[in-house]
């Protein structure tokens, strides 16, 4: 899953919404995301992991998020 969460709550806690999931194990790998919310999330300051970070990236949404602010 790729969720929001607070950066105080547990690994595996509790977390604010899921906004996807990414299952790299299938052939090619499968990744859902709901592109309006994770680009809503960065506008109000959320930070991506390192590896949620580099799946934005390949997916070019940073640079969707770069534009829209």
């Amino acid at each position: 899953r790729i969720v929001v969460c607070s950066s105080e709550s547990p690994r595996d806690g509790r977390f604010i919404e899921n906004v996807g999931y990414y299952d790299p194990t299938k052939s090619p790998a499968l990744l859902k995301l709901n592109v309006e919310k994770v680009i809503a999330w960065l506008d109000k300051g959320a930070q991506p992991t390192d590896t949620v970070n580099q799946i934005l990236k390949k997916e070019g949404i940073l640079e969707k998020a770069a534009q829209a602010a």
